[in-house]
């Protein structure tokens, strides 16, 4: 499985290095240095672009990357809390452990934010993303505090449905967001980024819930009242810091606090416009601008992958440390704490497939080689009788299924053109992965316990699915890209666009 966008970006860097000329053009060489002869080298233009082009890229970088892996981590935040705190009291205390509440309490998260997903998302564009994300974080962390003082099953109810609600657009909203901004041959590392923040920050905060545990009893307050109390505080003062940081759109980039000069704001547009065209929204119309695209098989194919996806992604984030507790025999305190290595480790694989994706820009082979480790991963989990292996098979599955989601997120983003095509697939695919949330929040079944060979056997089937569907869009991506080559077949409406796989 390879790629070819070859053509899209020869002709960006032409239309780069043309604009960059004519502007050179009205200005004096400045001279670089003198031989002995007395003659004077002026300096490459080309070179200079390339300068400018690493500049604004890095630029890009430290104020999108960083507070995206932060916010997506509240998509985690939530999953972090709640395991821990399954581990502890939260079960006795709120009628947790009759029947299946507390898969339940997941469910109706899951539900909620599915339902969201798709008007929240096209409120991202409408609104800004500062002005959205900054209400969101902060509701979402209000939300979260409040569930600190809950006192039964009913309460907790409601408040996930409220949190589902406003967290709905995080994800899917970061998506649209990166995927503007960044070419197609930028994006998996950038989406590799987001993703290694945000297990970063969930890894720490098992450190943080174990240390919280140990507050029990103080104030009146359990351990897992404390979890929510303190990670609430935290992500409303996220919020205040994420409408000063994060930035709007590549075309009102001006809109956002001491970011891009003028000439970089151009230059940004003009790199997006040469990959895909697709820099400025068009006006909004639900049909034309929305509906149509449900039109396009593409989106049902992504929104398979990311259903097969979240099915294990659900069901390791909130099992895990019952996993470690009830299938391992580990204690509470060490089910916590063992629950946040694997997400460090996952940084290595994520960041390491996503570079050899860009590189090469190969996509279905990444997902593939992802899918294989988890694969293995859960294997090891479900068919190996000693502990030890046992915990490595969760490294396996955890690194590839976070290596997935930047793959899997480049994979579709590299492969449409159109604003508002971006966020109905971002919003759509995101909607389809909750429910793969619901399914994977049922997977792992108490009595099943230590094998929960229910989830074993549904993960690795979810996971040949996956590998199936990449290789029928494969074969359809070589077909259509020579058809493309023969001048037969406009792809995306976009001259000189060819797909990614």
């Amino acid at each position: 499985m390879s790629a070819s966008n070859s053509k899209p970006a020869r002709l960006s860097r032409q239309r780069i290095e043309e604009d960059r000329k004519l502007k050179l053009s009205v200005i004096e060489p400045e001279p670089v240095s003198g031989g002995d002869d007395g003659e004077v080298e002026v300096e490459d233009p080309c070179l200079e672009t390339e300068r400018m082009e690493r500049r604004l890229v890095r630029k890009i970088d430290i104020r999108l990357c960083t507070i995206a892996g932060v916010l997506c981590s509240l998509n985690l935040l939530d999953s972090g809390i709640i395991s821990s705190a399954s581990v502890t009291s939260i079960f006795e205390d709120l009628g947790l452990g009759v029947g299946n509440r507390y898969s339940v309490s997941i469910l109706v998260y899951t539900v909620a934010s599915v339902a969201f997903q798709m008007p929240a998302t096209l409120l991202v564009r409408i609104l800004g993303p500062r002005v959205m994300f900054f209400l969101i974080t902060v509701g979402f962390g209000i939300i979260t505090l409040c569930t600190a003082f809950i006192q039964n099953y009913k309460q907790m109810i409601v408040l996930r449905v409220l949190l589902g609600i406003f967290q709905s657009a995080i994800f899917p909203g970061l998506s649209y967001l990166i995927s503007t901004w960044y070419t197609r041959r930028e994006q998996q590392l950038r989406y590799a980024f987001l993703q290694s923040g945000e297990v970063t920050i969930v890894g720490l905060g098992a450190f943080l819930n174990y240390g919280l545990n140990h507050l029990d009893g103080k104030a009146g307050l359990r351990g897992w009242r404390w979890m929510f109390l303190v990670q609430g505080l935290l992500a409303i003062v996220i919020g205040f810091v994420t409408y000063l940081w994060i930035v709007d759109f590549p075309e009102n980039s001006h809109k956002s606090f001491h970011f891009l000069t003028a000439e970089e704001q151009a230059f940004a547009e003009t790199r997006i416009s040469d990959d895909r065209g697709d820099v400025k929204a068009e006006d909004f119309s639900l049909f034309h601008s929305c509906l149509v695209h449900f039109t396009d098989l593409k989106l049902y194919g992504f929104c398979i992958l990311f259903f097969c996806q979240n099915i294990i992604s659900t069901g390791l984030s909130y099992f895990l440390p019952i996993i470690l507790q009830s299938g391992m025999g580990f204690s509470s305190d060490q089910s916590i704490l063992l629950s946040a290595p694997p997400y460090f480790y996952a940084v290595i694989p994520v960041i390491i497939s996503s570079i050899v994706g860009d590189r090469y820009q190969l996509r279905g082979l990444v997902i593939t080689f992802n899918c294989i480790c988890t694969i293995t991963g859960f294997s090891l989990l479900g068919f190996s009788t000693q502990v030890a292996v046992r915990y490595v098979g969760t490294y396996l599955a955890t690194g590839a299924y976070v290596s997935n989601w930047a793959a899997m997120n480049a994979y579709q983003a590299n492969n449409i053109v159109g604003q508002w095509k971006r966020a109905t697939f971002a919003a759509s695919i995101t909607a389809c992965n909750g429910l793969g949330g619901i399914a994977g929040s049922f997977i792992f079944r108490q009595n099943e316990a230590p094998r929960y060979m229910t989830a074993i056997w549904v993960s690795i089937a979810s996971h040949i699915l996956i590998i199936a569907i990449v290789a029928l869009f494969t074969m359809y991506f070589r077909f259509a890209n020579r058809k493309q080559k023969k001048g037969t077949l406009l792809l995306e409406r976009t001259v000189g666009f060819r797909y990614t796989y």
